[in-house]
């Protein structure tokens, strides 16, 4: 549903200004559910291809998907920040970290490996990174994150729909959580390296994908 509609914008079905048919005519035209094609359509915007406008429908604002924005922030400027924050600061953690602070972060992914919720997963998702950041002792590093919670857990959803990150994300948790355990300052920088190496990754195969063939026009792809 989402290749299908960002691939007409990017070859030009849908041009620049033009703007997409209404959700019941896509519904109909690419047999779809009206939530299914909602979520394809949030997808759309937060890629920087089209922008909503209340009364009016969604619009087509660009061909080519550049930088996505989570909230107030651009995905590159965000994963910059936390490349610079998180690291450090899970060091900090690993070696600060108190026995409560592992308790609290072993019962959030304990919760997090059962849920199957994606909005319940993607709220704790959030808490986990400042439960991390809390673990440094130092609250200038939780106020920061807080900062940027919300853009953290629009990417983390656009992440989850569109790349499946969810299981792999989890993985990742573990490996964190167990360096902090350890108090091993240094796995506990290359778990955080690893899992943002990850998110950058997962980033740029849905922004830049391969294309291995031409789509055609006919058809919805699913």
């Amino acid at each position: 549903m989402l290749d299908h509609l960002r691939g007409a914008i990017e070859r030009g079905r849908y041009a620049i200004g033009d703007k997409l048919p209404s959700e019941a005519e896509l519904c109909r035209t690419l047999e779809v559910s009206r939530p299914v094609l909602r979520e394809a359509l949030r997808a759309l915007q937060t890629m920087g291809l089209t922008v909503s406008r209340t009364g009016k429908g969604t619009f087509v604002v660009a061909n080519t998907v550049e930088d996505p924005t989570f909230g107030d922030y651009a995905a590159s400027d965000l994963l910059e920040v936390r490349r610079h924050i998180e690291i450090p600061v899970a060091g900090y953690a690993a070696l600060r970290r108190t026995p409560e602070n592992l308790d609290h972060l072993a019962h959030l992914l304990d919760r997090m490996e059962r849920e199957t919720d994606t909005s319940a997963w993607v709220a704790m998702d959030t808490l986990f990174h400042l439960a991390v950041a809390e673990s440094a002792q130092n609250p200038v590093f939780r106020r920061v994150i807080e900062e940027i919670r919300d853009a953290l857990a629009r990417q983390s959803a656009f992440l989850n729909e569109l790349g499946g990150r969810r299981e792999q994300s989890n993985r990742e948790h573990r490996a964190i959580v167990e360096a902090l355990a350890d108090g091993c300052e240094h796995d506990a920088v290359a778990a955080m390296s690893h899992h943002l190496d990850r998110v950058e990754t997962t980033l740029t195969d849905i922004v830049r994908p391969q294309r291995t063939d031409t789509p055609t026009e006919g058809g919805p792809e699913a």
